[in-house]
């Protein structure tokens, strides 16, 4: 990918930078812990979804120290709606490393950072740099997208050549210091907010416009190119909500898979029909608790829910309504079931 040299265009997107950013929480100073906790969570979720659950965590484990002795059920409870929940597993494991290892404090560098769970080149490059000025980029969609248009570039940006190559370039002319937090910075909120995905960006506010090989040929939105994502894999799966007096029942599902380890309802392969479940289980009744579909990464649920009236406890986790809302962590999978709950 060549792309013009970026020492050319730091200041005008650090000035920019200066002048918009957003007032989000975890810019708020340059702790490095705040700084890592919110490139997680920004992981595969919008910003608006990301603030409440970055204060209620921050709140609850306001250090490393904190986060390395917390509970996994209370870590997952923290997490609950947030999704990938290996994100919050490995932070625990990180943190506990850097307890270990690193007597308590984070690594100032993007090359140690790296040794931690869950931290890739991205999460390294972005709290290096913005915490502690290492002259090192953090390269995500945002920026490739950005990087594509400024040198109209046709190649692939899923590419894992494609990326490694953009970051080498970046890290031969990237400045240090503050500059560096305000370059990592303004890539990002410039990808954001500017050089937006999925339509036409928003040339007219874009500091870089006059040197945007991209908006020079016309040629912007139809940037950046990526291959063609293979169809998910379809699976129907049929959700019991188990109810027994007032306890309902929950399982814990296997430690390897899809929403592994994790507590939610019974869930059964294929779609079964009301006759197939009560030949399965003592039921006194059951009742349509209707459809739903969640999209994983690869593959989508599509689900069928039923409330089975059991007329006695089997061998499930029986629990309360008030018990799953305090102290479990239900996957998003199940969302639609477990609002069912306050109908109940």
């Amino acid at each position: 990918m060549e792309f013009i040299d970026l020492k050319t265009t730091a200041a005008s997107i650090a000035d920019w930078y200066a002048k918009h950013k957003r007032d989000l929480p975890w810019r708020q100073g340059k702790d490095p812990y705040r700084i890592w906790i919110s490139e997680i969570m920004l992981q595969q979720t919008r910003i608006e979804a990301v603030i409440p659950y970055y204060g209620r965590f921050l709140s609850e484990l306001p250090d490393i120290a904190a986060l390395a002795a917390v509970p996994e059920d209370r870590l997952l409870k923290l997490w609950e709606g947030l999704g990938y929940y290996s994100r919050a597993r490995n932070l625990k494991k990180a943190a506990q490393t850097v307890v270990q290892e690193f007597g308590g404090q984070m690594p100032q560098t993007a090359a140690e950072l790296r040794k931690l769970p869950g931290i890739g080149d991205y999460t390294a490059g972005a709290i290096a740099s913005i915490a502690f000025g290492e002259p090192e980029p953090a390269v995500d969609g945002n920026v490739m997208r950005v990087l594509a248009r400024l040198s109209a570039s046709k190649e692939d940006v899923m590419d894992a050549k494609v990326r490694k190559a953009a970051a080498s370039r970046l890290r031969e002319i990237y400045p240090a210091g503050e500059e560096a937090a305000l370059l990592t910075e303004g890539l990002m909120e410039l990808g954001e907010r500017i050089c937006i995905p999925n339509g036409t960006p928003l040339c007219g506010d874009c500091p870089c416009a006059g040197r945007c090989m991209g908006h020079a040929l016309g040629i912007e939105a139809l940037l950046p190119v990526r291959a063609e994502k293979k169809a998910r894999k379809i699976e129907e799966k049929t959700v019991l909500v188990l109810r027994c007096g007032d306890r309902y029942a929950l399982e814990k599902r296997p430690d390897t898979g899809l929403l592994a380890g994790l507590w939610g309802f019974p869930i059964l392969d294929g779609s079964l029909t009301e006759d197939e479940i009560k030949a399965r289980f003592d039921a006194a009744s059951i009742r349509p608790l209707g459809k739903a579909k969640h999209i994983f990464t690869h593959i989508e649920w599509h689900m069928e829910g039923y409330l089975v009236e059991c007329k006695e406890l089997s061998n499930c986790h029986w629990v309360t309504k008030e018990d799953i809302e305090a102290d479990y962590s239900i996957p998003t999978a199940f969302k639609t079931y477990k609002k069912a709950l306050q109908y109940l």
